[in-house]
């Protein structure tokens, strides 16, 4: 982790300009029904506000497509705030305008500012140079701290970190760096990466840049299926693109990717569909892959026992339904073992997170990232633009 970070900034008396990711899940009736996001900005906010800083926060939530929809407003996460906190947020009625700036600038120590959704502006999207200077003129210093946004070349993200000498990251940013860091770069071995997911056109980026990295890497879910077909077996209705069938073909040759000896299929993906655990070269044309089978899940254990890295993006099966979540549940419980006995665990954001936290284990890996595309991206081995912004120590 080599960029500046909030705690090397001045922040005493000055306003200080944290692009946070508050796009958290809500119901219709407006009621915020996961709040991690929100509390994992927290450490950044109360940081701020520990050392005399007045924090402005800015983040975009849902896709209101640059209008203003009373649907996308972030008012709820503003009062949602203020009980973690113990203490009113201050909420701007945009993100921009005098009535914004003017609250922004009447803001003393101890208040904390909220901007209104930054996606009701087109220019937010489009990486606007005056929008982004309109926003770097609310506040002193500049600190980005949304690390789900960060793959994300947008105003708010990359554009107005320009109009500051010192742009730095959040400490939620600093830690998903670190950890997402430790797995591409120096990794302690056995290193094991976990790849699983529903298309491989998503992984085959993330694949090829760790290979090189680990000692194992274990394939799931639906990417498998372009390597079983690359290798002439009958895959029945499962999930498959044609079109990445080269690129799978020419990763058979590789001695660290290991695949399932075995499968659940499937006669449907509905609540009601009848599950059979066959060989990997038994799967019925009229049925489809919906899990790894039990063989295989046990052999992936006892892989992930012995490592000292652990990297897990994209789940083994169709979790959601019990009778094909058996595969990724024993993977997240050796996950969890390996973590326990002093392995470094990290597990991309979305469905991964989703899947530890549907078998009770997200406290038992050492890190589970808040972004999605954005841990994909890191593990590509991109350069993600919301992290390139910010000033190197």
């Amino acid at each position: 982790m080599n960029k500046l970070t909030v705690k090397d900034l001045p922040v005493k008396g000055k306003r200080v300009f944290v692009r946070v990711d508050f796009n958290v899940p809500m119901s219709d009736t407006g009621k915020i029904t996961s709040d991690n996001r929100i509390k994992a900005a927290l450490p950044t906010i109360n940081h701020i506000i520990e050392q005399g800083g007045i924090p402005v926060l800015a983040s975009h939530f849902g896709r209101p497509k640059g209008q203003r929809n009373p649907a996308y407003t972030l008012r709820p996460v503003a009062e949602h705030l203020s009980g973690l906190v113990n203490r009113l947020v201050k909420f701007a009625p945009d993100c921009v305008g005098p009535e914004t700036e003017a609250l922004a600038r009447s803001a003393r120590p101890g208040d904390i500012v909220l901007l209104e959704n930054l996606r009701f502006h087109p220019e937010e999207e489009k990486n606007d140079p005056q929008f982004a200077k309109s926003l770097a003129d609310l506040a002193e210093l500049y600190v980005n701290d949304a690390f789900g946004a960060a793959h994300r070349a947008h105003a708010s993200t990359e554009g107005m970190a320009k109009y500051f000498p010192d742009p730095a990251a959040g400490l939620l940013m600093e830690k998903e760096i670190t950890f997402l860091s430790r797995v591409t770069e120096h990794p302690e071995k056995p290193c094991v990466a976990i790849i699983g997911g529903a298309k491989v056109s998503d992984k085959l980026g993330v694949i090829r840049n760790l290979l090189p990295k680990v000692d194992t890497l274990l394939l799931g879910g639906g990417v498998i299926f372009n390597f079983f077909k690359a290798k002439g077996l009958e895959i029945g209705k499962s999930l498959f693109e044609p079109d990445m069938m080269n690129e799978t073909r020419s990763l058979l040759g590789e001695t660290k990717i290991r695949l399932p000896a075995d499968v659940v299929v499937g006669n449907s993906t509905d609540k009601t569909a009848q599950a059979r655990n066959v060989a990997a070269e038994a799967i019925p044309a009229d049925w489809l892959g919906l899990d790894i089978g039990s063989a295989g899940a046990s052999e992936y254990g006892d892989v992930i026992s012995r490592a000292k890295t652990i990297v897990w993006a994209g789940p083994m099966g169709l979790y959601e339904l019990d009778q094909f979540a058996a595969g990724t549940q024993t993977v997240a419980q050796a996950i969890a073992d390996a973590t326990a006995r002093g392995a470094t665990s990290v597990v991309g954001g979305g469905d991964t997170a989703a899947a530890l936290g549907k078998f009770g284990l997200k406290k038992q890996v050492t890190h589970v990232s808040t972004g999605g595309g954005a841990s994909l991206e890191f593990l590509e081995g991109r350069n993600l633009p919301g992290i390139a912004a910010l000033k190197d120590k």
